[in-house]
């Protein structure tokens, strides 16, 4: 049928964004079509350095679990040639001194691992093995400025030069399949909108967050502690947030947060002096011993903005969302990459599964599914904090109950590893949320009593 994204006759798929997102894509659809395209608006560095196309690139990345598990399903050996590049491996709650819901966390033998070195890196790792493949051809510097087609199929994009001396023609490039990977920012529903077509509804939750991030040198030696990092969480009564991580390098990454009306600045002094508004001094002691070796930069969009593609509307078949254009999360949360990775394997099983026709909307919809978990936790987390906006804000029927048993679990989890476990699989990605309501996750978070945690940050591993 004319919608039958995994026939042969998808000669050509066009990917719209060259971020990981846009690229885990394209590692799929080159499984299935004759050529891929990948459209970037910028001009991709030589090596992992920082570019204009992801204002986010100089603030924290952490790459959990479940991502880790994906990409080696896309590409495998990838993780070892993370590791290899000196990307830091951090346990959990081994390796962190944490601070959530009150309490500090028992530092007890790991059970979760994030990558923790910088998004640059991790980029430039991905697009070197993607773009190693034959049949994905790369146009960098243009932009897409709207899609060929009709209301009832695409068939293509125009694009247009970007840079210094690019005129304003436009040029189409033919596709049987786009796929738009051009994040958060995406220009879709115009581009719907001038082939005929509807824009999908956007789910919003924004709660104000704003952070800011500074690069610092190591401190030479730290001898009271032999934590890596440090991780003050926010919360509905405590919004102020600090995050420590190494890079790998004899080098830090330091983030702080805070809400609307109250955004941490981006003056060196200042931010600094901002770190003392966390619940503890922790954070701002270590500041006094490193080296700022970086200016400070800010980042304020950080909405939950979920297009609902699934829904019912006037939309052409042979267009895909993925990434970001699809579903954005807070990324406070740390789940970006991860999704990006494991929409990428869904996308591949939706094209491949044997049993069913994969069609645009079936298609679209397993990308949606695949990001369900990072909204629930991202967007259950967030519609709590003070100020947050935005309809999907509006709590459901069951949200008092889930909330009153979720809050138990993260008071539990700082001690109990029974229950942190569990907790920390389903925060990583690597288990669903219903696990944390299994028999013996249950029992201990009804009847249990809370664990004793220290009464100050865990300097120390547990014995």
């Amino acid at each position: 049928m004319a919608d039958d994204l995994g026939h042969r006759a998808t000669r050509h798929a066009v990917v719209i964004g060259g971020s990981l997102a846009g690229l885990l894509a394209a590692r799929v659809l080159a499984e299935h079509a004759e050529k891929v395209t990948v459209v970037e608006r910028d001009r991709y560095p030589e090596g992992p350095e920082a570019r204009p196309g992801v204002p986010q690139g100089r603030h924290l990345h952490v790459l959990i679990a479940g991502g880790q598990r994906a990409l080696d399903e896309l590409l495998p050996g990838f993780m070892a040639e993370l590791g290899q590049l000196g990307a830091p491996k951090v346990g959990m709650p081994e390796d962190m001194i944490q601070w959530q819901s009150g309490r500090w966390f028992r530092r007890t033998s790991a059970t979760a691992h994030f990558y923790a070195g910088p998004r640059p890196q991790l980029e430039w790792l991905v697009r070197r093995r993607v773009l190693a493949d034959p049949r994905i051809e790369l146009v960098e510097g243009h932009e897409t400025v709207g899609l060929t087609g009709d209301s009832y199929r695409v068939r293509g994009v125009r694009l247009r030069e970007r840079g210094a001396g690019a005129g304003k023609q436009t040029r189409v490039l033919e596709a049987d399949l786009v796929v738009d990977a051009s994040g958060r920012s995406t220009k879709a529903a115009d581009w719907l909108a001038g082939i005929g077509a509807e824009a999908p509804h956007e789910e919003t939750l924004d709660t104000g967050l704003a952070y800011s991030t500074r690069v610092y040198r190591s401190p030479a030696d730290t001898p009271d502690t032999d934590a890596i990092g440090y991780n003050i969480v926010p919360n509905p009564s405590q919004v102020y947030g600090g995050v420590v991580l190494p890079l790998g390098d004899g080098h830090h990454l330091v983030t702080l947060s805070g809400l609307r009306g109250d955004e941490p600045p981006t003056e060196e002094g200042a931010f600094e002096e901002y770190a003392k508004r966390l619940p503890h001094p922790v954070v701002s002691e270590w500041l006094t011993r490193a080296e700022g070796v970086s200016p400070v930069y800010g980042f304020r969009g950080t909405a939950n903005v979920r297009r609902r593609y699934d829904r019912p509307g006037r939309r052409p078949a042979g267009f895909l969302a993925t990434g970001d254009a699809l579903c954005a999360f807070n990324p406070i949360y740390g789940q970006g990459m991860a999704v990006a990775a494991i929409t990428a394997v869904a996308l591949r099983r939706a094209l491949a599964d044997p049993k069913r026709t994969a069609t645009t909307r079936q298609v679209q919809r397993a990308l949606l599914t695949a990001s369900q978990q990072a909204w629930d936790i991202s967007a259950g987390a967030d519609k709590k904090m003070p100020g947050a906006t935005g309809d999907a804000a509006r709590p459901g029927p069951m949200d008092k109950v889930v909330g009153w048993y979720l809050s138990r679990v993260q008071e539990r989890a700082a001690g109990d590893p029974t229950v942190g476990a569990p907790f920390r699989a389903a925060t990583h990605l690597t288990a669903p949320l219903t696990s944390l309501f299994a028999p013996a996750v249950a029992r201990a978070v009804l009847f249990g009593p809370a664990h004793t945690t220290p009464a100050g940050p865990p300097l120390r591993r547990d014995a």
